[in-house]
């Protein structure tokens, strides 16, 4: 009765999906595409994080790192609503009846210097709603300024006002997110890799604020398009240059003066930036007949050229430079060398892109002339990149793309300085390696309430050849000696010749990445987010923080990648129409193959650093509290975090306990308690005052705990490694702004800023070293402190 039919696969599936895209190409027919870029009225600078969005719906899409947006509506007639903090909002109506290309100039509320303030990761209405969680924005062009030391801006130093963010000390450099060391913060300015982030050892960073439009640090819940760290990201944009007229900005300070000027070129259709920044220290102390000398400069360049409406070009570069010399007998010089050539091209109202080539360098020299030699070490990297980003509709994006960095390590060279010199000339191996990365990225609203943000990054590594490597019995480059109960080399057997066509060898990761955002009501929201990344390049150093001298070294052999896994939970809330807003967050970070020192270790010079490590594992968790006032005469913020950060090596196959016996202890960046609270009081328009109050815990450290006698001379014996801390911490620093009346016709505006630095003169703890009084024969302990109270002043011109 049935006649049995037999059924072609193939031509059924084809056919759904036929029938698939003619459905939804019908449906599609009544929807339309609103796409452009906003920017600043004033100086034609595009904005990053301005939000769109369709009143009455729940329609709408912040602006990527280029200004682009893209949303999609059915037919009808709308009112368009464009904000961003700190400007005017725009509303818009519009019939949308076809596809359309708006683009908008938006006005900044107040023509005030550019400063830095810290404002919500987007508009606040957008917070709640965006699946991005463990973010921090600050925005330059704005109308606060903290107080720092020396009078000088600074962006990393107001980060360290965040919760979850901190220094290791006064005078020290780079940073520490969640209890991570600060080798796992990938630094980008203008998408360039930057090794060091501090001039004169901690005192500046090399963000010139006057250079720079926005900041954005990541601290948990990294995008896909972002890998090689494990700890955090800090994504530093700078300016492109004002395209409508010559503007200059500056300022002169007790240490240092810097100058801007930024102005349109190529007939309207491109835009430049020159921003420089150099120190008189070393003048001053010339003047006052000192041998010693410090100081540092940089240069950030960028220019931007419009070819037509779907493409534009960029060029960026930055470089800088610290200089040390103490007499005749030591000298040392570092820097960060940096280019980028992007192409932005837009496909169609829905596909944006970016093609990105760019080289970054660091480098250091140091020359003893007593022993007659110098030292010089760097780290190249060449990255070519591609991102896109697809609006496919207003309730699904993807980003996606690919990108590969090609490593030249020189660990050292040693070259003799005059003829008589002792010291023989020697080169460290150079190593190269290669990392490559894909990955795709999507914002998905799964419903009115939930929207989810979920990617997928897979990160190859390969540790080149084209040298030799060290060949250990039992392929253990460190044993444990069991009669001096201490970790020593391991035996060599010979060596491994690779060639330069060959692999040393091989990495392969996959990194997910999910975060959830569900909105409880119009005020309050919960997130969620889980992230997995890799990191296959090392910091070697035995110091608690980044010095100059510090050595990058790749993944290979003997030394495996680190992997962490990061979870996240929080609670976000806005209070009385969004006059008020609380975050709240928990994380736990776990970190696998974590590098560890055994004690003694010898860094410098060392051409098989694996004699000299051991592999550990790390943990981090924490609560973070910030709480902030956004609108009035006064705003600022507190924030709190109670935190914990652990390693633990054990011996592993090279034997014995490992270290501190195999058991947890602190890392050097552990603080248990950390209470920022920032202010900021505006009197009227010619006064206005701000202020920091920082208190952290003790940063942990190693003390002896005893002393013995061998052959005549005096032993110490020493507690678990970081078992004590240094006192506490605290300071407090106060500001004063001033601006002279002006006439609104004058293009010259001029502020000065006194501040005090550390205010109630704490001297607060650098170090604490141990010896012995050679007249008493007493044993004291000698208390370091870099700062007492440091008074500045700082007078800023804009025109």
């Amino acid at each position: 009765m049935f006649q049995k039919i037999k059924c072609n696969r193939p031509l059924v599936i084809g056919l759904w999906l036929f029938t698939f895209l003619l459905t939804s190409n019908a449906l599609a027919q009544t929807k339309y595409t609103i796409s452009g870029t906003i920017s600043d009225q004033n100086n034609g600078e595009t904005l990053f994080g301005a939000s769109v969005f369709l009143k009455g719906t729940a329609i709408g899409v912040v602006t990527n790192e280029y200004g682009f947006y893209s949303l999609t509506a059915p037919e009808g007639k709308y009112s368009l609503h464009i904000s961003y903090m700190g400007y005017s909002e725009i509303n818009q109506e519009i019939s949308l009846t076809s596809n359309q290309k708006l683009d908008f100039e938006i006005a900044e509320f107040s023509t005030q210097l550019d400063e830095v303030i810290l404002t919500a990761d987007e508009p606040e209405r957008a917070i709640l709603r965006k699946p991005e969680m463990s973010v921090a924005k600050m925005n330059i062009a704005t109308v606060k300024q903290m107080p720092v030391v020396l009078g000088e801006v600074d962006v990393l130093k107001s980060l360290q006002m965040l919760p979850g963010v901190t220094n290791n000390g006064e005078g020290t450099g780079g940073f520490h997110v969640r209890g991570g060391a600060g080798d796992q913060n990938l630094v980008l300015l203008d998408e360039a890799i930057i090794y060091n982030t501090s001039h004169m050892f901690g005192f500046f960073s090399v963000f010139n604020a006057d250079a720079i439009k926005d900041v954005k640090l990541y601290k948990g819940g990294i995008p896909a398009r972002f890998g090689g760290r494990v700890s955090s990201v800090l994504d530093v944009r700078q300016k492109d240059g004002n395209s409508k007229r010559f503007a200059a900005t500056g300022g002169i300070g007790i240490i240092s003066s810097r100058l801007a000027l930024e102005g349109p070129m190529f007939n309207d259709k491109g835009s430049f930036l020159i921003a420089g920044r150099r120190s008189y220290a070393d003048l001053l102390l010339k003047a006052a007949g000192k041998d010693n000398s410090v100081s540092f400069y940089d240069l950030n360049l960028k220019a931007s050229y419009k070819l037509n409406e779907a493409n534009r070009i960029f060029l960026s570069g930055y470089f800088g430079r610290d200089a040390f010399e103490l007499g005749d007998n030591f000298n040392s010089s570092y820097g960060n060398s940096t280019g980028n050539l992007r192409w932005n091209h837009i496909f169609n109202d829905r596909l944006f892109s970016n093609l990105s080539v760019i080289v970054s360098k660091y480098d250091y020299d140091l020359g003893i002339t007593a022993a007659e030699f110098d030292w010089v070490s760097s780290i190249n990297n060449y990255n070519l990149k591609y991102d896109f980003k697809y609006y496919f509709s207003d309730k699904f994006k993807l980003d996606f793309g690919a990108s590969g960095i090609y490593y030249d390590f020189d660990p050292g060279q040693i070259k003799p300085t005059t003829e008589t010199s002792a010291v023989n000339a020697m080169s460290l191996d150079r190593k190269k390696a290669f990392e490559s990365g894909v990955y795709v990225n999507a914002e998905h609203k799964l419903t009115d309430k939930l929207t989810a943000q979920y990617g997928l990054r897979y990160s190859g590594f390969a540790r080149l050849g084209g040298q030799a490597m060290v060949d250990y019995e039992n392929d253990q480059p460190v044993v444990y000696n069991t009669v001096l109960g201490i970790y020593e080399r391991g035996t060599e057997i010979g060596e491994t010749d690779y060639k330069k066509d060959e692999s040393i060898a091989t990495f392969g990761n996959f990194e997910p990445r999910v975060s959830l955002a569900y909105e409880l009501n119009e005020v309050s929201s919960i997130k969620a987010g889980f992230s997995r990344a890799a990191q296959y390049i090392h910091l070697l150093s035995n110091t608690s923080s980044a010095t100059p001298l510090d050595v990058w070294t790749p993944s290979g052999k003997y030394v495996k990648p680190q992997l962490s896994n990061q979870y996240a939970l929080g609670y976000f809330r806005n209070f009385k129409d969004k006059i008020y807003s609380m975050e709240v967050e928990a994380y736990y970070k776990n970190t696998d193959n974590r590098i560890d020192y055994i004690d003694g270790s010898n860094l410098i010079g060392q051409n098989t650093i694996e004699t000299e490590i051991l592999n550990g594992e790390s943990r981090a968790y924490g609560l973070e509290f910030l709480l902030r006032k956004n609108e009035g005469k006064f705003t600022g913020w507190i924030a709190y975090t109670l935190s914990k950060s652990e390693q633990r090596t054990p011996g592993g196959t090279a034997g014995g306990l490992g270290i501190a016996d195999g058991e947890w202890y602190n890392t050097p960046y552990d603080r248990t308690h950390d209470i920022s609270v920032s202010g900021a009081y505006k009197l009227n328009d010619k006064w206005s005052f701000g202020t920091n109050l920082v208190f952290q815990t003790g940063r942990p450290v190693t003390y002896p705990n005893g002393q013995y006698e061998y052959e005549g001379l005096s032993i110490a014996s020493y507690a678990p490694r970081n078992s004590d801390r240094l006192p506490a911490y605290h300071r407090l620093d106060l500001s004063v702004n001033y601006k002279p009346n002006r006439k609104p016709e004058k293009r010259l505006k001029g502020e000065w800023v006194l501040g005090i630095y550390n205010a109630y003169n704490r001297k607060n703890a650098a170090s604490i070293s141990f010896g012995q009084n050679f007249e008493t024969g007493a044993n004291e302990a000698t208390r370091t402190a870099i700062f007492g109270i440091v008074p500045s002043l700082t007078y800023n011109f804009k025109f």
